[in-house]
C-alpha cells in the first residue's frame, strides 16, 4: 500500500514551506499531488515513495549518496 503524505508533511521532509511545494508542484518541478476530492478546495496528498525518488535525484545530482 502506497502511503501518502500531507503538504506539511512534504514540507516538513524536504525542509521547504507548504505553498512553495505547492509552487513547485504546479511548474511541474516536484512530483504531482493527488486530489482527495472534487472540488477546488480539496485536501491533496503525495505519494511518499515519489517524494522520496524527488530527493534521491537531488542528492544524486549533487554526488551524495543515500
Amino acid at each position: 500500500m502506497q502511503r501518502l503524505l500531507s503538504k506539511k508533511e512534504v514540507a516538513a521532509r524536504v525542509g521547504f514551506h507548504p505553498e512553495h511545494v505547492m509552487r513547485m508542484a504546479r511548474q511541474h518541478r516536484f512530483p504531482q499531488p493527488v486530489k482527495m476530492g472534487n472540488s477546488y478546495r480539496s485536501a491533496v496528498r503525495f505519494l511518499a515513495q515519489e517524494v522520496d525518488e524527488w530527493i534521491a535525484t537531488r542528492m544524486a545530482e549533487r554526488g551524495v549518496s543515500m
